[in-house]
């Protein structure tokens, strides 16, 4: 049980590294040409947004971030049962 709480610990590190990379990564929310076309609605950026290297970003963010939470409730739920 500790060898496998061991290896979940230093995949909550690495994934907290990534994460900590892709978050300082990624541009603020003022930037960019979707700043621009705001009021315009249903604009061909907007459609396409996901396809942006900055949406990559926000979807690696989001699933290391369900990583992170992931690895956290497996350690809290081992060490409960270690105990």
């Amino acid at each position: 049980m500790e060898v496998l709480i061991t290896i979940l610990t230093v995949l909550m590190v690495i994934d907290s590294i990534a994460l900590i990379v892709v978050i300082m990564m990624q541009e603020g929310k003022e930037g960019g040409l979707g700043a621009i076309a705001g009021a315009a609605g249903e604009s061909y950026v907007s459609r396409n947004q996901s396809r942006t290297p900055e949406g990559r970003k926000r979807f690696i963010t989001r699933i290391l971030g369900a990583g992170f939470m992931v690895l956290a409730l497996a350690i809290n739920i081992l060490e409960k049962l270690a105990a």
